[in-house]
């Protein structure tokens, strides 16, 4: 997982539970979710643009 390991997680963690409290951490998450899925789904739709390119030429 890089560089970061799980103290570093768990201190990440314990700010961001200080900076936006325990009732806003769910609706982070799920809008963080939503986000890298769309963005997940957007970066595959490009790669079949460009495979489709790549076939016709």
């Amino acid at each position: 997982m890089g560089i970061l390991g799980a103290p570093e997680l768990i201190l990440i963690l314990v700010i961001a539970l200080v900076i936006f409290g325990p009732s806003k951490l769910p609706e982070i998450g799920r809008s963080l979710g939503k986000a890298l899925g769309e963005f997940k789904s957007q970066s595959n739709k490009v790669t079949e643009e460009f495979t489709e390119v790549k076939k016709e030429a």
